[in-house]
């Protein structure tokens, strides 16, 4: 999970140990559940709500002989969703080793033979230039230093005439020194055009803002000792996102390769 008011010191090693922590909360695992719609079955997943998942799928338009690259994938579960629907294959790139290594054992469940998991960056995924079929990111391009690089890099890595989505937070108020560095910087609808993609739609989701209101609101309220590093870490982010939650606002971004 990456969050809309990150640190700009956050590199690999702390994700690392985020990702460590977050393995095992059966009281964190419920209320993600119960709030965003998340199947059992799915595996660790971020914030974002499971019905965007739909409006993504029907984007992208994979079927079974394209390819999904999911870039900063984190442990992977929205990427497979979207592969394993489609029968697609899938490419997930991450910095953060222990993440990769989580979304392998949820691949290997769900989207067997089909998905493989590689060390990369937003900005450098190692994948060759027009290999894949479709790129995703989720709620976390802001991260990458900068970002106008990391959509170039979408851009070369997708065959002409891919399709890219990306989720993310934009401020309410272009400019609103209230809002964080990297979000406040962020305007997807004009770093899309300049990297040069085609047919950019950028529109608000405020029925996926909403879920994410409820998911942390009851996170804050559960109950924790300590003791649950997972739910104490998510709690953590809550109070931070809660504190802005209205200076921000859930975007989606659809573009593609000329």
């Amino acid at each position: 999970m990456r969050q809309a008011i990150p640190n700009p010191s956050r590199d690999s090693d702390y994700f690392d140990q985020w990702y460590a922590d977050m393995q095992v909360s059966p009281v964190k695992d419920e209320i993600m559940r119960r709030n965003l719609g998340v199947p059992e079955d799915a595996g660790p997943v971020g914030i974002l709500a499971w019905s965007a998942l739909d409006e993504i799928a029907d984007a992208l338009g994979l079927d079974d002989d394209r390819v999904l690259a999911d870039i900063a994938c984190g442990r992977g579960g929205y990427g497979i969703e979207l592969a394993r629907r489609a029968d697609a294959d899938l490419v997930g790139v991450d910095f953060s080793a222990v993440a990769l290594e989580q979304a392998r054992r949820t691949a290997q469940r769900r989207l067997p033979n089909q998905a493989e998991f590689r060390v990369g960056r937003l900005t450098e995924t190692g994948l060759p230039a027009g290999s894949m079929d479709a790129v995703l990111c989720t709620d976390s391009v802001q991260f990458a230093e900068p970002v106008w690089a990391a959509l170039g890099e979408f851009r070369r890595i997708l065959r002409r005439g891919g399709a890219l989505a990306i989720t993310s937070w934009q401020a309410v108020t272009p400019g609103d020194e209230r809002v964080s560095p990297r979000i406040r910087g962020l305007d997807l609808w004009r770093d899309l055009g300049q990297a040069g993609f085609d047919e950019v739609v950028v529109e608000v989701r405020p029925e996926w803002y909403a879920a994410e209101r409820r998911l942390h609101e009851e996170t804050v309220a559960a109950p924790n000792d300590g003791s649950d590093l997972a739910l104490a870490s998510l709690q953590s982010e809550s109070v931070s996102s809660l504190e802005r939650f209205d200076l921000v606002q859930r975007v989606v971004a659809y573009a593609t390769a000329p």
